[in-house]
């Protein structure tokens, strides 16, 4: 097997030597998709909202929102989330005090089904706001999560 391998791998260097040294292949750089970077960068929650334009997103009860009312432990807060919503293309969570207020935000595609499950890092008792995009339209579901240190209080 050591002597296939060493035989597959001299093959291999010994085809792409000459083009890369005559310059015909060359190295660049790779680039992740382009997105839009501002959201995340955001200071508010005002902001995030305005930067995504969902600032009048209306509420719903068809978004799915679990998450614990009281979190003993901010640095791992679980949550899962599912839309109703018919061809519902992004998922996006917001905590209003934390530092940075965008904490995730998930696009779908047609035939996906909306529904994600994770751990959040929260940095103090905030309002946490799930908002999803169908059909151009943006709607919205809000939970008060209280967070303590080991369970007894802030």
């Amino acid at each position: 097997m050591e002597r296939r391998h060493f035989l597959r791998a001299f093959g291999s260097a010994a085809a792409l030597g000459p083009l890369l040294g005559s310059g015909l292949l060359r190295p660049g750089p790779v680039l992740a998709v382009d997105f839009n970077r501002a959201p995340f960068e955001a200071k508010t929650a005002a902001d995030v909202l305005r930067l995504t334009g969902t600032a009048a997103a209306e509420a719903t009860r068809d978004i799915f929102l679990k998450v614990p009312e009281v979190a003993e432990n901010g640095a791992s807060v679980p949550i899962e989330i599912s839309s109703n919503i018919p061809g519902t293309t992004r998922l996006a969570v917001i905590i209003d005090k934390n530092p940075l207020p965008l904490a995730l935000q998930f696009n779908f595609g047609p035939e996906a089904v909306p529904r994600l499950q994770t751990r959040l890092r929260m940095a103090e008792s905030s309002r946490l706001r799930v908002v999803a995009t169908a059909g151009g339209k943006h709607y919205t579901v809000f939970r008060d999560v209280k967070v303590t240190v080991g369970g007894c209080g802030e």
